[in-house]
């Protein structure tokens, strides 16, 4: 049953990707370029989860937390980049 589902759902989370991509380079301005890249990343995520489960490797759940934790402190350093024109202090 779940082989039969991973296909379906790693079409439909790709395809999320893309639009985010799109949202990416046509966002009106630099919040929405921000919320898309997020999105992009949980997208990558959610790929990588379902990928593992259809392959049965451990390694793309390691390579999710990592997407996780980099792109986490991606977007706390461009959002602050954004408030104060500054990362550091």
């Amino acid at each position: 049953m779940l082989a039969a589902v991973l296909p379906y759902a790693i079409a439909m989370v790709s395809f999320a990707l893309a639009l985010s991509l799109i949202r990416l380079l046509l966002g009106p301005d630099a919040p929405d370029r921000i919320l898309a890249l997020d999105t992009m990343y949980i997208n990558a995520i959610a790929l990588l989860i379902l990928f593992g489960l259809n392959l049965g490797s451990a390694l793309y759940f390691e390579a999710a937390l990592l997407i996780a934790v980099m792109g986490f402190v991606g977007t706390v350093a461009l959002s602050k980049y954004l408030l104060r024109g500054d990362i550091m202090e």
